[in-house]
């Protein structure tokens, strides 16, 4: 025969772990809260891994840590700096590609009245315009434009490094077949600040694989990597 009470007493047993959980969870809650308040005591937190507005961006050409060229006043937006396509593209020369091999390209220029490009080929572009960054970090990103058009320029190499000086190689896929054009708005820098000081920058850097990128798509050197 089951005790009456046993409900009872299991319930109220479940009761009180559920209120002595909820009490654990209440005081984490406070200590993580206690020791956000101490580390930002400690370690205040900076601002300066913001991006760069347009007139700061027009401080550091001003002053040289930022080169664009060619430079055209009206391709600066709010906080970013338009690139074009240059007029050269690439596509490998083998369908299938080998990460320790040196895969070669073909290089080939976009006519005046525009290339279609295809899904499922893997273009090479290049941007149009020659870029060094000596104090900041430059990303490239697709236009809004571009984006809605089914185009994607970069795969994932969106980032460069302090010290990057070159044309900049695209990634470029396409969701749909779609004519493009050497000149058009193809993508946009937007910079951001360094927290401390660069030892090494990327053009003085003995290995640096892609210092100096010509005004040319460039392959992967993927091959020169030990591994």
């Amino acid at each position: 025969m089951r005790y009456k009470g046993a409900t009872s007493d299991r319930t109220a047993i479940r009761t009180g772990k559920d209120a002595a959980a909820a009490n654990k969870s209440r005081l984490q809650k406070r200590l993580f809260k206690l020791f956000i308040i101490h580390i930002a005591e400690k370690q205040p937190i900076k601002y300066n891994n913001m991006i760069l507005s347009d007139t700061r961006i027009l401080e550091e050409i001003e002053k040289g840590t930022i080169v664009i060229t060619p430079y055209n006043r009206d391709q600066l937006g709010s906080n970013s700096y338009d690139v074009h396509l240059g007029k050269y593209l690439a596509t490998y020369k083998n369908n299938e590609l080998d990460a320790k091999k040196h895969n070669e390209i073909i290089h080939f220029e976009i006519p005046d009245k525009g290339i279609l490009l295809l899904p499922h080929t893997f273009y090479l572009g290049v941007t149009d315009e020659y870029t060094e960054t000596h104090a900041h970090v430059p990303f490239l990103e697709g236009k809004s434009s571009t984006g809605r058009l089914g185009i994607d320029i970069h795969a994932t190499a969106g980032k460069g490094d302090v010290g990057f000086c070159g044309n900049w190689t695209l990634e470029i896929s396409v969701k749909q077949p779609v004519k493009v054009y050497a000149g058009m708005p193809i993508g946009q820098l937007i910079y951001f600040p360094v927290d401390g000081e660069i030892e090494v920058k990327y053009n003085q850097k003995k290995n640096a694989k892609y210092s100096g990128q010509i005004n040319r798509p460039v392959e992967s050197m993927m091959w020169k990597n030990q591994f």
